[in-house]
């Protein structure tokens, strides 16, 4: 294992994963991903809201007590070994079953996470991206849309898409060609005083730094915001766009095919809204 990587199994560090396990076998599960800072998580309870969600969507028998005890325990560890910036990925797995699709009826979830140095200071803004095009359309599940299930293949050819392409994320459309966000982000494009983002109905993730923008930062800042139908051109000819995560926070884009952009002060003044509540 990596010395910039720690893994818990169910609270105990480990090295693998025990077999058979149906979220290695189906995807069966959901996670989170979370930023921490000196050891403390940021913006936690958003990241549980939306964890519960997607535990009761799949009809998991109830954990969450057991889950927020484990990150207790990673928060505790993570602080001794003296980590500022810290990923760590919280995965809840539906554990053990028989062979076939259909659940064990007295399943007993896995809770795995994994703490990961970065090397990158989270609390400076990203440079400005450059996005490309994803290669293939998000599925539509009205089912499972905004939640963060472990199926995640479509995100790993958009990052594949990223890589072979030369740029830093790529945008991704949904099934009937509108925009419904990056790889690994929500996307905002800012038109006059109206901020607008993919209303997510069909697929995409609600994300927790989204939700910031959507329900604080931005009319903070005197902007109209709000979920709406977005397409290719109407981000060509948006003043500002950017993405949003939890890793980095908020993170402008320059340019996207031919189009540039030189200024990002609607970013800019969102991430300093960000950092004011992380700091």
């Amino acid at each position: 294992m990596p010395d910039d990587s720690v893994i818990w199994l169910d609270g105990a560090t480990t090295r693998s994963l025990p077999l058979p396990d149906r979220g290695l076998d189906f995807g069966d599960g959901v996670f989170e991903t979370l930023l921490l800072i000196n050891a403390k998580h940021l913006f936690l309870p958003l990241h549980l809201d939306r964890l519960s969600k997607g535990l009761q969507a799949l009809r998991f028998p109830h954990c969450m007590a057991l889950v927020e005890e484990h990150l207790v325990s990673a928060c505790h560890e993570v602080a001794s070994l003296g980590w500022r910036h810290v990923a760590l990925r919280l995965s809840v797995t539906r554990g053990a079953g028989p062979r076939g699709y259909t659940p064990p009826r007295e399943s007993q979830p896995r809770i795995v996470m994994q703490a990961s140095r970065l090397l990158r200071d989270p609390t400076q803004m990203a440079s400005p991206a450059v996005l490309g095009e994803g290669s293939i359309r998000l599925a539509s599940q009205p089912a499972l849309a905004g939640l963060k299930h472990l199926n995640r293949l479509e995100q790993v050819l958009g990052a594949l898409d990223a890589r072979e392409q030369g740029v830093d994320e790529v945008l991704l459309l949904g099934q009937s060609g509108d925009v419904v966000s990056v790889a690994a982000g929500n996307v905002f494009i800012l038109r006059g005083d109206h901020l607008l983002t993919p209303s997510l109905v069909d697929c995409g993730i609600h994300g927790t730094r989204r939700r910031l923008v959507l329900t604080r930062w931005a009319s903070s800042l005197g902007f109209r915001v709000a979920e709406s139908k977005i397409t290719r051109q109407d981000v060509i000819e948006a003043d500002e766009v950017f993405y949003t995560n939890a890793i980095y926070g908020l993170r402008s884009v320059a340019a996207f095919g031919h189009v540039t952009w030189r200024d990002h002060p609607v970013g800019e003044a969102i991430f300093n809204l960000y950092l004011g509540e992380i700091q």
